[in-house]
């Protein structure tokens, strides 16, 4: 069920062809959203109104808006502006990389809605171009890239189905550099000026999750001046965060292959920001994949 600190909320999915709108869409329905899909922008303000008058104001709705809607797409940041539908609006942006969509698109055997006589890719190509504006303004973005079905649920249902008061959720991921940077972080720290525990024996098969890797990592000069620098700086943003509105922010933490370093660090930001009364929870894309 919805939670109540959810109560009257309007959450906008949009995002790239494949890259899992749907599947938001019905975990939103299921978590009790009232629904709209392929929502032309312009008849936003005129369908919450009239879910306020059907439902009542308290009703939460979700409204997918995608490249299909042609030119009313170009009215949908006017239609979010604060205040316009007299809701509290969540804009929510899935986005995915190009070598996974196609795959997807291509699984599904559906050509891109702005593909034409091109190929799949360029229709991808053109896609990012008309959403690169609104993908800034998002307040979460999700890289469904590696994530399933399940996942992908799972997420939505943590971002909007909890009962616990409106908080600002802080997910901290390590990364590997080789892999390439999440491209949903709101902030990346890059820990290569760390000596890499890879090159000590005895460490080497562990990951930043084992006490000795940790402790190895952490005692290294550098680590504490970064934590003690670098944890305040997310405090303080995730304060102007809150007072902006977003409730959702994304601090990845890279090394060169998401195992040692990064993941070490990734659990002790976590921890202080708990420890700090933010809302953070620490994962690790990366890990695992060697």
């Amino acid at each position: 069920m919805a939670s109540p600190d959810h109560r009257g909320e309007l959450v906008v999915v949009t995002g790239m062809t494949g890259a899992g709108r749907s599947t938001a869409a019905k975990e939103l329905e299921d978590l009790g959203y009232y629904v709209v899909d392929n929502l032309p922008p312009s008849l936003l303000r005129d369908v919450v109104r009239l879910v306020d008058e059907s439902r009542g104001a308290e009703q939460p709705m979700a409204v997918v808006v995608d490249v299909r809607s042609g030119s009313f797409f170009e009215t949908l940041q006017a239609n979010l502006a604060r205040g316009a539908t007299g809701r509290h609006a969540t804009l929510v942006f899935l986005e995915a990389a190009d070598d996974v969509l196609v795959r997807r698109q291509e699984a599904a055997r559906r050509p891109h809605p702005l593909q034409g006589v091109g190929r799949l890719l360029d229709g991808l190509v053109r896609e990012r171009a008309v959403l690169a504006e609104l993908r800034s303004d998002a307040d979460l973005v999700i890289d469904t890239s590696t994530l399933n079905v399940h996942q992908l649920t799972e997420r939505i249902a943590e971002a909007f189905g909890s009962p616990e008061a409106i908080r600002l959720k802080v997910t901290v991921t390590s990364f590997g550099f080789k892999y390439g940077i999440p491209v949903d972080a709101d902030f990346v720290a890059d820990m290569r000026f760390l000596p890499n525990p890879f090159w000590i024996p005895e460490l080497r098969p562990g990951t930043g999750r084992d006490p000795e890797v940790a402790d190895y990592v952490m005692s290294q000069p550098g680590a504490a001046e970064f934590l003690a620098g670098y944890v305040p700086v997310l405090q303080g943003v995730a304060d102007g965060y809150l007072r902006e509105g977003k409730r959702f922010m994304t601090v990845a933490i890279g090394c060169t292959g998401g195992k040692h370093r990064s993941v070490a660090m990734t659990e002790e930001v976590a921890r202080r920001l708990t420890a700090a009364g933010l809302e953070a929870r620490p994962t690790h894309r990366d890990l695992g994949r060697e």
